[in-house]
């Protein structure tokens, strides 16, 4: 025989299922938690697919997480056909489209998340200057050493005997600071600090083929050579 307390603590069949089924989302809500990607992971992948790319020397943390965990990384990247190249040396993480080792044309890939983006002319000169300059730099201060500046002023100079001097100082540096402000959205100049001068970022390493750039570079030197050698003798 059930007394007043029993009734009053009773549950009906359809509060009992109530509390069954809450009971039952807290249990699944809490296992999905555990399930997702640790929180540092999820915040460099995101910093990946945003930027392209991880510097050690601005975001060590994310950089650090993406080095410890890099195949977790790639295998969250993989579905995307992206994947996390590692430069540890120049203290680097970047994306690059995952493509097949087979592929024979270097150029011939395209993906639906990257806009691709070709130099003009006169990008692929400056970046070719760039590069050479920060290789230059590297073989004199050491693998890996991030400091490679260069001054406008030099390449100003550089660019004007390659691609032809107007006549007017200041548009030939206009014309030169469009050009870097064009290649640091590919992240690999800074903007010029007080003294006229950019950084040259380590990613230049791996933006372009090296041996294409110091191609395409004496190709346009010795046309300019031949031109020079024309009008004089003219």
């Amino acid at each position: 025989m059930t007394n007043i307390f029993d009734q009053m603590t009773a549950r009906s069949p359809a509060e009992q299922e109530l509390e069954d089924g809450e009971a039952q989302t807290a249990e699944q809500g809490v296992e999905a938690e555990s399930a997702r990607t640790a929180q540092r992971l999820r915040e460099a992948v995101q910093a990946l697919l945003s930027d392209g790319l991880l510097e050690q020397a601005h975001k060590p943390n994310l950089y650090r997480t993406a080095m410890h965990e890099l195949p977790q990384l790639n295998a969250l990247l993989e579905p995307l056909d992206l994947q996390a190249r590692v430069d540890d040396v120049r203290g680097l993480v970047f994306l690059r489209v995952w493509r097949d080792d087979q592929a024979t044309v270097e150029d011939d890939w395209s993906h639906p998340l990257v806009r691709r983006q070709r130099l003009t002319l006169e990008q692929s000169v400056l970046l070719a200057f760039l590069r050479q300059h920060f290789v230059s730099h590297e073989q004199d201060a050491g693998l890996g050493d991030s400091n490679a500046w260069v001054s406008v002023d030099e390449l100003v100079a550089l660019m004007s005997g390659i691609m032809g001097d107007s006549g007017s100082e200041s548009k030939e540096r206009s014309r030169l600071l469009t050009l870097l402000n064009q290649l640091k959205a590919h992240g690999v100049v800074t903007d010029p600090d007080s003294h006229g001068r950019v950084q040259i970022r380590p990613l230049i390493a791996h933006l372009a083929n090296p041996e294409t750039l110091a191609a395409l570079l004496q190709q346009l030197l010795e046309h300019t050579a031949d031109a020079e050698n024309r009008e004089e003798q003219a």
